[in-house]
This record gives C-alpha cells, structure tokens and sequence, in this order.
C-alpha cells in the first residue's frame, strides 16, 4: 500500500483556519481570557476568577486539537510532549494578554504580538530555549493560519464606501515605495530575499505582507524574524508621535486618518494612533489600511511569479504554470477565499456577529507565533545580522513611505484632486 504524501503546510493552514471559522459560525469556539486592571488587586482578582481559567482552559484545547490535526496531516509524529510544550507557549501569549489588559498599555494600543515577542525573546537569551519545546516551535503554521483568517476582516462593500479613494492612495503608494525601497536595499547590498521581505513590508502592511512575501519566495526564517522585529519596534513611536505631528500640522480629520492609516504597518497601532485624533480620523485610518490589506494577496501572486521566473537555473527551460503553482503560497488563496465569502456570501447581519470571534481566534494565533519567533531569536542575531544594514534600510524606507504617503494623503483626501470625502 503507497504511503500517504504528507499535506503542505499552506494547506494545513488553510484548513486549519476554514475549520475554525465553521466552527466559530455554527456557535462552537473558545472565548478569550478577559483580562482590564489599572492595580494590583484587579490583577489578582481576574487571574483568580473561573471564568478566565475556562477560557484558558477552552482556548489550549482549541489550539492543542488543531496542533495535533495539523501534525497528522503533516505526517510528523504526535507525542505527549506536543501538550507540554504548547502548554509553555500559551503560558507566554496568554502573560502578554495580561500585560496589554493594563489600561494604561491599552490606552497606547500596544498590541498583544509585540509583548509575546518580548517576552520569547527574553527566555530565549536569558535562560535559553529548552530542548522539549522545539518540536511545538511552529511559527508559520500559527502565522499562516491567522493569515487566513485576516481575510474575515477585509469587506470589500466596506472599503468602496470610500468612494474608492483608499484604494487609490493604497495603489499609488505601495507601487512608489515598494519599488524605491527595492532599489534602496540594493544599494544597501542587501540580497534579494531581504529586499523582497523589506520592501514588501514597507510599503503593503507590515508583517502580514513580510510573511506572505516570505512564503512567496521560500525566503530564510532567520530573515522574516528580523523584519518582523524591525516593524514592530519601529511601530511604536510611529504610534506615538504622528498624531502630534498631524495636530501640529493642523491636518484634517481625513488627511490624517489618510496618513496613519497608510504608514502605520499593524492594526492595533493603527487604530490607537486614529483614536487619539477622534472618530472621524479613525475611520479613514481604517479605511486606508484595509485597502493596503487587500493588495496583500495581489501582491504575492506576481511576487511568486516574477521570483519563479527571475530565479531559474542557467540554461534550463523557463518556469511553466506548474512550477508558478508549486512556488505560490497557497495560504494566500485561503485568504482571498474568506475575504470573498465574508464580503459577497454572509449576510452583514452574520459577518458582524462572528467578527469579533475570529479576531480573537486570530490574535490568539498571532500570538503564538510570535512568542515562537521571540523563543528562536537571539539579540546577537538582530543586531549583528548583516551589520545593521537590512534596519538602517529599513528605517530609511519607512521615512520615505511617511512623506510619499503623506503627500498623497493630501492629493486624495485634502481635496486637491478630488472634492473632499
């Protein structure tokens, strides 16, 4: 009898998160541990309540089925030590969760990626990465499988409300940085894998578009951690300061969301830095960085194309549709496939009651990952890799992609192009 060929991990993804998403609209998912204290004593009083202990409970369960289906399928062998170690990861994600709980952290809309980052980066270089822990170490299954289900969120009926202005900021500016910061890369002497993953995240939306890059191009792990690491620390005084910076500037509510929305590369500090400019600023905010989302996909299709061609052998034959196929990352597919059926196949009424289930599944998947890229990093490795140059990069991009975006910002949005929205 022929052994069964084991599954692609995109496909496991994919079915991963198609099977999460059926499950949380037939009414059958894990709640979130729910966790906003401002003192010590609010603290003690949520970890102790039975209500968090059954969501932790429940979520571990969730995550632990859906680790060992994936292995199954994967053709990887299931031990006992899978539960041990998962049990350590959750442990991390789920103190994360605690921290980000604090009001005043939520306030800065710190999201709950970054503290799980933190805090896998402190055991891996403090107290090292335990042996048992390695085989739970799955960072682009987590990833992937929130990718998928990021598509839940990215309702094409909603972005058009704009008028298709978002759109039309998110088009011009991706092209025009992603293309420059290739080229700057370049002459940082970065090779193309890193200018790829860089540019990619520079210019679509951060570390979604870093990943998806990544699959694209069957790029280097080490690499896609430090990218990663690279959009989340510079993040945060993005998140900070712009919104002084469009006060001071005396933008509109729209040119400002417009701006935020478009150079700010996660969700969470998105919506902070918008929230601090009022509601108005917010929703276009929103607006832009959904349509950034949406050429995440369209973006990977010709990034796996042009790789496929650019990256044959000498003196073989040019790629056919067969080896395009091979080489694209198929998660995309699921993510395009659950934007389409949330955006033309559910009915509102039903997008909008499972929405907030599947942003927490998602989170939760997120977090996992990057408390996995936190446990297999090393300090050494970020700051000495390529002697600094894919940061200084990087950042240089990014100032770039700040002034183009915000120019733009004024051109659609400020009523120098088109009327006012």
């Amino acid at each position: 009898m022929q052994e069964r060929k084991p599954l692609h991990e995109d496909w496991i993804a994919v079915i991963l998160a198609f099977a999460s998403i059926v499950l949380i609209l037939l009414g059958l998912h894990p709640a979130m541990p729910k966790f906003s204290w401002s003192s010590g004593s609010e603290l003690l009083e949520q970890l102790g309540s039975a209500g968090n202990f059954t969501r932790m409970g429940g979520l571990f369960i969730w995550v632990l089925g859906s680790l060992v289906i994936a292995f199954l399928l994967g053709g990887k062998k299931v031990t006992a030590g899978l539960a041990t170690g998962l049990l350590a990861i959750m442990v991390i994600s789920m103190f994360a969760q605690v921290i980000t709980g604090n009001t005043w952290v939520r306030d800065l809309g710190i999201e709950i990626v970054l503290f799980s980052l933190l805090l896998g980066l402190f055991i891996s270089n403090v107290t090292g990465l335990p042996e048992w822990i390695k085989p739970v170490l799955q960072t682009e299954l987590f990833i992937k499988t929130g990718l998928v289900m990021l598509g839940a969120g990215i309702i094409f009926q909603e972005i058009l409300k704009g008028g298709g202005l978002g759109v039309l900021q998110s088009v011009v500016v991706v092209f025009t940085v992603w293309y420059t910061t290739f080229w700057l890369c370049k002459k940082f002497g970065l090779d193309d894998e890193f200018r790829m993953m860089i540019s990619s995240a520079v210019s679509i939306c951060g570390v979604s578009a870093a990943i998806a890059t990544s699959g694209a191009i069957e790029g280097d792990n080490k690499k896609l951690s430090h990218v990663i690491s690279l959009v989340l620390i510079v993040a945060i005084p993005m998140m900070i300061f712009m919104p002084y910076i469009a006060r001071w500037m005396d933008m509109s509510p729209e040119v400002a969301g417009a701006w935020l929305g478009g150079t700010i590369d996660t969700s969470g500090a998105v919506v902070a830095a918008g929230t601090m400019l009022g509601e108005e600023a917010l929703k276009y905010a929103t607006l832009v960085k959904f349509s950034q989302n949406v050429l995440l996909g369209v973006a990977a299709f010709f990034i796996s194309i042009w790789w496929t061609y650019s990256k044959k052998e000498t003196n073989q034959p040019k790629p056919g549709l067969r080896t395009i196929w091979d080489r694209f990352p198929k998660f995309v597919l699921g993510f395009i496939l659950v934007s389409l059926i949330f955006s033309f196949v559910l009915s509102p009424d039903t997008v909008k009651a499972v929405k907030g289930s599947i942003k927490d599944l998602q989170t939760c998947f997120f977090a996992l990952a990057f408390a996995c890229i936190g446990l297999e990093t090393r300090f050494t490795d970020i700051f000495k890799m390529e002697n600094g140059r894919p940061a200084m990069a990087f950042i240089i991009a990014q100032v770039f992609n700040i002034l183009v975006t915000l120019a733009m910002a004024y051109l659609v949005f400020g009523g120098v192009l088109f009327s006012k929205p």
